[in-house]
């Protein structure tokens, strides 16, 4: 198995680290191949523009998708997100780790998503949810939060983290055909205590051995929707 962890920390010694390194080692351990992406060790840039391009179709007025479709045609993407691109259709498991900040992803994975995922490239023309162009493929957001768990239960404060998490689920992995397994939750772990913490390590190892294993979220096939895309009615 080809697995490709994206990894949005800006500190090598925070837990996050420790989660990613830990996937490295159970991987690689297990005979598969790994790359990272230490989105803030590349000094990656997360916001989108002209400079995605090494040509454009209209220099006069920029429009992402115009010129997205256009590199796909003319192999003209930048060498940063071009480099990105290949690693997302090399693998067959990816992960995204990154700390929960302000109810999402940091700003710095985001833009990673903005600029990677192309149009006519990783979607477009019909390829989206279970017709998309990473069918096949497993993905799972890996998170660490500053509150405990109970904060983001149904009735917490911070709201349900299915709820939260949805836009990276739903929005990122499955929207391009990615089989979803549901995300691994680190609660708190600046706040714990170092057994605590030993303890989350060691339950995020579990889940990694049995990533092969693990039943996908469920999502309505495309099937399911009339052309307005609302769900049939039984």
């Amino acid at each position: 198995m080809k697995v490709f962890i994206v990894h949005a920390h800006p500190e090598p010694k925070s837990f996050n680290a420790s989660m990613t390194r830990l996937a490295v080692e159970v991987f690689e351990g297990g005979g598969h191949d790994v790359v990272v992406s230490d989105l803030y060790a590349m000094g990656w840039n997360p916001v989108t523009g002209p400079h995605n391009f090494t040509s454009r179709k209209d220099p006069a007025v920029f429009k992402q998708q115009i010129e997205e479709a256009h590199a796909v045609e003319t192999n003209g993407f930048s060498p940063d997100v071009q480099a990105e691109i290949e690693k997302l259709f090399w693998c067959d498991a990816l992960i995204f780790q990154f700390p929960l900040w302000w109810f999402a992803m940091p700003a710095i994975l985001k833009g990673w998503v903005d600029r990677v995922y192309a149009f006519q490239r990783v979607y477009g023309g019909g390829k989206w949810y279970d017709h998309g162009t990473m069918r096949g493929k497993r993905a799972m957001a890996s998170v660490t939060t500053g509150g405990p768990a109970s904060m983001y239960e149904e009735t917490g404060l911070a709201g349900d983290m299915n709820m939260l998490l949805a836009p990276v689920n739903q929005g990122v992995f499955r929207y391009v055909g990615f089989d979803v397994l549901p995300p691994f939750v680190a609660w708190s772990p600046a706040r714990s205590a170092e057994a605590d913490r030993a303890r989350m390590l060691a339950a995020y190892r579990e889940r990694l051995l049995a990533w092969e294993n693990t039943q996908p979220i469920t999502y309505p096939p495309l099937s399911a929707y009339d052309p307005s895309f609302r769900l049939k009615r039984a």
